[in-house]
């Protein structure tokens, strides 16, 4: 089992990969996803333990399922 804080730098890798190839930046996701441009950053960073509202609403913003964000946690 992973450690909380692998758990988050996994899915927030996740995040940014995904935000990268739809194209958009830190900046423009965080302002779809209602969330502070600094928060979005730790997220993607691994650096927080955000809430499960918090990865609908980014997720929701880029057109990815939610599983998606958590695959290969289990290696």
């Amino acid at each position: 089992m992973l450690e909380k804080k692998e758990v988050c730098k996994r899915v927030g890798s996740k995040i940014r990969k995904a935000r990268t190839e739809k194209g958009l930046t830190i900046e423009e996701l965080a302002n779809e996803a209602n969330l502070e441009y600094s928060q979005l950053s730790r997220i993607e960073l691994g650096k927080i333990n955000t809430s499960i509202f918090h990865v609908y609403q980014i997720a929701h913003c880029l057109q990815t399922p939610i599983p998606e964000l958590f695959t290969d946690l289990h290696k």
